[in-house]
């Protein structure tokens, strides 16, 4: 596949001297967080602490996402028996009180603490603070199948408009897709001042244990 078109080279450089200040910070305060989930997850049900999703990023390179664990160790097996509760067309996964998702997982998921580790994922440059959620390869490429590329052309996120927009607008993918236009026609300054102000939503909704909308 070859380049993609994308923000303008001065955004990029602005964007990742952000993350890796800001990313920095919220990783050294969260430390003491994320070993008291490390340690919820351990005392409450046998398995891993973190767990590895493959994601796709920009230009189309795949990499390891990481989560703290919130399902039993063993949800996969599991699925096929729970597939006529999926509320969503295959091969599309989802259920409503899912009873994969363990008690601390719950607690995890309702603050968005098991989101986390992904900040090891910004710190690789393998994903930004701010942009797009990134998508499953599978997914990822029934999109382009249709000839829908912006994810591709933007660094993946931790967070975005569509996390912080819960009730405000339910088309996550129209909030994504007018991110990336915004980073392709406003200025690194008017993007990264946006940026701030998504980071800001982000971490108040964290705080008021409402969830973000991944």
């Amino acid at each position: 596949m070859g380049a993609l078109r994308g923000p303008s080279r001065r955004y990029l450089v602005a964007k990742r001297a952000l993350d890796l200040v800001v990313c920095s910070v919220l990783l050294l305060l969260a430390l003491p967080v994320m070993a008291a989930c490390a340690m919820a997850i351990r005392l409450d049900t046998a398995g891993p602490v973190v767990f590895a999703q493959m994601r796709t990023g920009r230009d189309a390179r795949r990499f390891r996402m990481w989560k703290f664990r919130t399902m039993v160790a063993n949800a996969e097996d599991l699925k096929a028996g729970l597939a006529h509760l999926n509320v969503l067309p295959p091969p599309d996964f989802k259920i409503p009180d899912d009873p994969r998702i363990t008690r601390v997982g719950r607690f995890l998921r309702a603050t968005s603490l098991d989101e986390l580790p992904q900040l090891v994922n910004v710190l690789r440059g393998e994903m930004s603070l701010v942009g797009p959620r990134p998508w499953p390869p599978e997914l990822v490429e029934r999109q382009l199948a249709r000839g829908v590329d912006y994810r591709l052309r933007v660094v993946a996120g931790w967070t975005g408009p569509a996390q912080v927009s819960k009730g405000l607008d339910m088309r996550y993918e129209n909030l994504d897709r007018g991110y990336v236009e915004l980073l392709e026609t406003r200025s690194a300054r008017d993007v990264v001042r946006y940026d701030l102000r998504i980071l800001r939503r982000t971490l108040a909704t964290m705080l008021r244990h409402e969830g973000l909308s991944y």
